[in-house]
C-alpha cells in the first residue's frame, strides 16, 4: 500500500493497481457495499474491503485529500490497529492546501437504532465521540469519551487493536473475514481470558478501537464532521448508516445555502439546462428563466411571467395576457376571455413557488388538489396584467393550503383558496 498526495477537494480514493486501468473508488458513503465485520467499498465490480482502519489514520491524522494505492483487494493489515499507518503520513508530513476546508458542523440532531446499535449525534464545535462496548452478555463493558484532535487521535486512538470473541472465530473463517488474522494483529476474548501477545494497550482498548472504527467510517461522509457523537454498541453498519444520515443532512443544509445565493452565472445570462440554485428569498425578484428553473410547467401551461415580490408567506407575481395566448383561440374567438380555471393555475403557481422557502420541498412537483370559495368577479381579456396575490395559510406536511387573489388594474377579478400536495417529481 501506498498513500500518495491528491488535489484540493479530491477526498480520499482507493486505487487498486494489480487491476487493468488502476481503477479508483472513492471513500464515500455511497459506495459502501457491505458492513459486515468491516466496511467494504465498491465500483462496478471493483472492491476494496476493510477501508476503516485506514481512513480513521489519514482523517485522525487532518488529511483531506490522498490517494491510497493498493495491488491488492484489501489494506495490509498490519497490527490490528491505524497506528502503522500514522506512521507512514508523519514520515512524510502534511502540507496545507489552497482551499478552505469543508468542515460540516452537524446542526440538527440525528437519533439512529440499528439492530443492536444506538447512535446520536448532536451539536458540538469539535468532533467528540462517547462510546460504550460492550457483547450481548455484557462482558467486557467499557466506556470511553474524546475530542478527536490530531494530537488526541495519535494518543489515545490509533493504536487501539481490532478484537473479537472466541466464539465468533470459526463463523469468521467460515465467511472468510479473517484469512490474515492471529494474535499478532487482533485481540481475542475467550470467556473471561484476553488472549493477545502483548498487554493491552489501553486499559480500555476494545472501546477505543469501536472509536476508532467511527472515526473511521464517520469519513466517508466525504468531510470533515464537527458534531458529538454518542455510541452504545456500535457496529459498522450503523456507524455507516450514520454516516448516510449526517450526509443528508449536509446536503441539505448546501441547498439551504445555495438557495440563498444569487443564481449563477449561467442563469444570470441564460445559459444552462440544469435545476439553478434560484433565490426564492424575502425581497428577491424572479424573472422568466428563474421561475423556469423553479417549475416544471412550460408552454403554452406556464402561467407567470414574473415574481415581483416575496414577503415571509406572501408573494405577488404577473402574468402578461397577450392576444396570443393559445387559449383565445377557442375561448372565444370574438370574444377573447382567458378561462377562469387558468387562473386558478396562475395562484396554485405562484404558491408552488413560495414553497420553496421549505428546503425539504427543493426539486418536488406542487400538486393541485382542490379549490374553494372561487369567484371570478371581471373578465380578463388581451392586453391585460394579471397581478397574483398569494398567501400561505396552511402548511401540515407536505399538504399546503393557500388564499390567492388575481387582479387587474387594481380591481379583484377572481379569488380562490387552493389546495396542493408537494410531492418528488
Amino acid at each position: 500500500m501506498h498513500f500518495l498526495p491528491a488535489a484540493p477537494n479530491a477526498g480520499i480514493r482507493f486505487r487498486r493497481v494489480d487491476l487493468e486501468g488502476k481503477p479508483e473508488i472513492e471513500a464515500t458513503i455511497e459506495h459502501v457495499s457491505e458492513t459486515n465485520r468491516s466496511t467494504t467499498i465498491s465500483k462496478g465490480n471493483v472492491k476494496v474491503h476493510t477501508v476503516e482502519h485506514v481512513l480513521a489514520a489519514l482523517a485522525g491524522c487532518g488529511v483531506d485529500n490522498a490517494v491510497v494505492e493498493l495491488d491488492a483487494n484489501e489494506p495490509p493489515i498490519a497490527d490490528g490497529s491505524s497506528a502503522p499507518y500514522c506512521e507512514l503520513i508523519e514520515k512524510s508530513g502534511l502540507v496545507p492546501q489552497s482551499e478552505k476546508r469543508d468542515v460540516y458542523a452537524v446542526d440538527i440532531p440525528i437519533e439512529l437504532a440499528h439492530a443492536d446499535s444506538m447512535l446520536s449525534v448532536f451539536p458540538h464545535d469539535r468532533l467528540k465521540i462517547s462510546c460504550t462496548s460492550t457483547d450481548k452478555s455484557g462482558r467486557f463493558t467499557q466506556f470511553f469519551s474524546l475530542e478527536v484532535s490530531p494530537e488526541t487521535w495519535r494518543k489515545e486512538l490509533s493504536h487501539a487493536r481490532t478484537f473479537c470473541f472466541f466464539e465468533e472465530i470459526e463463523f469468521l473463517i467460515k465467511n472468510g473475514l479473517i484469512k490474515g488474522g492471529s494474535l499478532e494483529n487482533a485481540v481475542v476474548i475467550r470467556e473471561d481470558a484476553v488472549l493477545t501477545t502483548e498487554p493491552l494497550r489501553y486499559s480500555e482498548e476494545f472501546v477505543r478501537h469501536k472509536i476508532l472504527d467511527i472515526v473511521g467510517d464517520l469519513s466517508l461522509v466525504g468531510r470533515p464532521v464537527h458534531g458529538h457523537i454518542i455510541a452504545v454498541r456500535p457496529s459498522h453498519s450503523a456507524n455507516c448508516e450514520l454516516a448516510r444520515l449526517i450526509a443528508a443532512q449536509a446536503r441539505k443544509a448546501r441547498i439551504a445555502v445555495n438557495a440563498f445565493l444569487p443564481p449563477p452565472e449561467a442563469v444570470r445570462h441564460g445559459g444552462g439546462e440544469g435545476p439553478a440554485q434560484t433565490p426564492v428569498v424575502d425581497g428577491a425578484t424572479l424573472d422568466v428563466r428563474q421561475i423556469m428553473r423553479i417549475l416544471p410547467h412550460r408552454y403554452p401551461f406556464l402561467m407567470v411571467d414574473k415574481v415581483t415580490r416575496i414577503d415571509g408567506n406572501k408573494i405577488t407575481a404577473q402574468k402578461n395576457v397577450t392576444i396570443n395566448e393559445p387559449f383565445f383561440e377557442g375561448h372565444f374567438p370574438q370574444h377573447p376571455i382567458m378561462p377562469g380555471v387558468l387562473q386558478l393555475e396562475a395562484m396554485a403557481q405562484v404558491a408552488g413557488i413560495l414553497m420553496l422557502r421549505q428546503v425539504e420541498n427543493l426539486g418536488k412537483l406542487a400538486y393541485f388538489m382542490a379549490a374553494e370559495s372561487v369567484k371570478w368577479r371581471k373578465p380578463v381579456r388581451p392586453g391585460d396584467c394579471l397581478i397574483i396575490d398569494v398567501e400561505l395559510t396552511k402548511i401540515r406536511g407536505k399538504i399546503c393550503k393557500a388564499k390567492g387573489t388575481c387582479l387587474v388594474d387594481g380591481e379583484v377579478v377572481s379569488e380562490a383558496e387552493v389546495t396542493f400536495m408537494i410531492a418528488a417529481g
